[in-house]
């Protein structure tokens, strides 16, 4: 099998690591300074489980120098889905799998908009890990793993494939009975830390130290729930209530990645984020006050950061 990992950061530096220390098949799409790195030294990984270093079968900037992938794993930014879809989609076969494993609640729904659904699968992954400097991906803690399926939850013949390949290359995963509700799961946490996180520029144990800060986060969390409700995602007060624990557990000094965007001026998740809840109720008629204030207050730097990068 074929695989191309598209985005050699944290998530899919690691991620594709593992697949190609594993002895497959793997192709590699970086930039700059990283690419040279890896194209000279290989990518190196340094892992809580043990460091390794890799040579992928392509690692390029052009998707047209890759063989005809099988499986496309994204490890890209969800606001990057709509340019990276379209770069795909001429080297797509009939029957590419393409995995987005960014953060985000409706990843699926925009890859559809350019690729066919029946190339899409839903997915996510839980990983704490980053790109140290060109070349070199770090990770830092927890057990990595991808939880994805059929968007309609089927135990499909392929989706029992990629669970074999992330198997054999001893990545833990999971295909639920419901995957969009667990995306939302995950959505539910990232988007309530993210941009309270961006605008008050602390770690995440400052600001629920705070009894105010405490509170917003809950209501951001009431709203998005709601909006998941109104789109007929079974969030529920528990989901929330396990948010609150996973915050709660987070180290000190702790921060999300998309806060960290925003406090280094790039362009962000916010518009996936806390934007999303704001249009999708809209959309629906559910009230979102607290995520529409921090989409708002945040919106500015947003647009200086897209600004700097045309």
């Amino acid at each position: 099998m074929e695989i191309l990992v598209y985005g050699i950061g944290g998530v899919g530096g690691y991620f594709g690591g593992k697949l190609a220390n594993a002895g497959l098949h793997v192709s590699m799409i970086a930039r700059g300074e990283h690419l040279k790195a890896i194209r000279k030294h290989g990518l190196k990984v340094e892992s809580i489980n043990g460091n390794f270093k890799v040579k992928p079968k392509v690692a390029t900037s052009d998707v047209s120098e890759v063989p005809t992938p099988d499986l496309i794993i994204l490890g890209i930014k969800s606001w990057q889905i709509p340019s990276v879809a379209a770069e795909l989609k001429p080297i797509m076969g009939e029957n590419t799998m393409v995995l987005p494993l960014q953060n985000g609640a409706n990843n699926y729904e925009k890859l559809i908009e350019f690729l066919p659904e029946k190339n899409v699968l839903a997915g996510l992954c839980f990983i704490v890990s980053f790109l140290e400097n060109p070349g070199k991906i770090k990770h830092t803690a927890f057990e990595p793993k991808i939880t994805f399926g059929e968007i309609d939850n089927s135990k499909s013949a392929r989706v029992m494939k990629v669970r074999d390949l992330l198997e054999e290359a001893g990545i833990e995963n999971s295909i639920p009975e419901n995957i969009q509700l667990e995306i939302w799961k995950k959505f539910l946490f990232i988007c309530t830390v993210s941009g309270i996180g961006g605008l008050t520029r602390v770690p995440i144990d400052k600001i629920r130290e705070s009894e105010f800060l405490f509170d917003l986060m809950r209501k951001t969390a009431k709203e998005i729930r709601e909006v998941a409700n109104a789109k007929n995602v079974a969030l529920t007060d528990k989901h929330i209530e396990m948010v609150i624990e996973i915050i709660n557990s987070q180290l000190r000094g702790t921060t999300a990645s998309t806060q960290r965007d925003i406090m280094n001026g790039k362009p962000s998740e916010l518009e996936n984020f806390n934007g999303y809840i704001v249009k999708q109720g809209e959309k629906y008629g559910v009230d979102t006050p607290v995520n529409r204030y921090i989409y708002e207050c945040l919106k500015p730097m947003e647009a200086e950061a897209r600004k700097s990068r045309e």
